[in-house]
């Protein structure tokens, strides 16, 4: 059985050139163990930063990348309770899964429905919960209720269009690029504009100038003073990433004058201070969302593990009109 995973030995720019793929046997499985062989994993941003090591955790070298990723057991050490021989299952979070094959505490695994798209439900660990997350713990909306994000063409801001949606709030949805727009339509966005310096007057011409209680910042630098501009007295503003490079630039304006509220989400804090059954749930229900087909993210190429070089510089440009995925076994 060939086995090939994707480690890096050190971090740096361009990050395609500090990862390579590898061959490697599995070890023999211990009692608890369970041996997966990996359907599909995404490359996020956020693992770009971990191996150029601006992220804000970085696990120790060597190691195999990916972040998440979904599986399906082949085989369970002797006299281990676990997914059953065959199931699919959700990997463990940051367990490195760039590779064909993992070992992996077999109590760790979150079953998941055998006949739901893998390739979507590979991405259910980081966005979904993040943009669920985004929408549920900072402002009570109710139907009917506008909510604005920027960076909305992100694997999250796809989520977080459709989510609002289903739950009957409506979204304006900023991004860098005109052809970006089309796009986010596509997934349920209800008003979709290029960011500029006017955004204010035309997020207001086009929501007849209802009050927006929640601003969601991906972007940071002047983006954030931007978005602030759009919301409501009292509002939330929570900024989750910094697509810019840039310091978030807020204007002592929004603090005094309109009260905006700026707070910070970390999904990585998240499930480090939530009790695990809430973990269960919320995964749960995005699993459900995805196997259903009311949650879909676009997937622009896949790449087998022997190509992450190629599949890392894709995921790192710019221009990209959906997610890039390793699928180990594609062929």
């Amino acid at each position: 059985m060939s086995m090939i995973r994707a480690q890096y030995d050190r971090r740096g720019t361009p990050p395609q050139d500090v990862i390579r793929p590898i061959s490697f046997e599995p070890p023999k499985l211990e009692p608890g163990q369970a041996l997966v062989e990996v359907l599909a994993a995404p490359i996020n941003p956020s693992d770009v930063l971990t191996l150029t090591g601006e992220y804000g955790i970085l696990p120790p070298l060597p190691a195999v990348g990916g972040s998440e990723g979904v599986g399906r057991v082949v085989e369970l050490a002797p006299d281990t309770q676990g997914p059953a021989v065959g199931q699919t299952v959700l990997l463990p979070a940051g367990s490195g899964t760039w590779t064909t094959h993992q070992v992996a505490d077999a109590a760790r695994l979150i079953p998941l429905p055998n006949d739901a798209d893998p390739l979507q439900l590979s991405m259910m660990t980081v966005n979904p919960p993040t943009a669920l997350l985004l929408l549920r713990e900072f402002v009570s909306l109710s139907r009917g209720d506008w909510v604005i994000q920027n960076a909305a063409n992100s694997g999250v801001g796809g989520y977080l269009a459709q989510i609002a949606a289903l739950n009957g709030y409506r979204t304006v949805n900023v991004v860098r690029r005109a052809s970006a727009i089309e796009g986010v339509k596509a997934l349920g966005g209800d008003v979709v504009l290029v960011d500029g310096d006017d955004l204010a007057e035309r997020v207001s011409a086009a929501t007849g100038k209802a009050p927006i209680r929640l601003g969601i910042d991906a972007v940071g630098g002047g983006a954030s003073a931007r978005l602030a501009e759009c919301l409501a007295e009292g509002a939330t503003q929570v900024s989750y990433g910094a697509m810019s490079g840039e310091a978030c630039q807020l204007s002592p304006r929004s603090f005094i004058f309109q009260d905006i509220h700026f707070r910070g989400f970390w999904l990585a804090r998240w499930f480090r201070t939530v009790e695990r059954d809430r973990q269960v749930a919320v995964l749960g229900e995005v699993a459900q969302l995805l196997a259903s087909g009311k949650l879909r993210a676009r997937i622009q190429a896949t790449f087998d593990v022997s190509l992450i070089r190629d599949a890392i510089a894709l995921a790192a440009s710019g221009e990209r009109e959906g997610k890039i995925l390793i699928v180990p076994h594609r062929a």
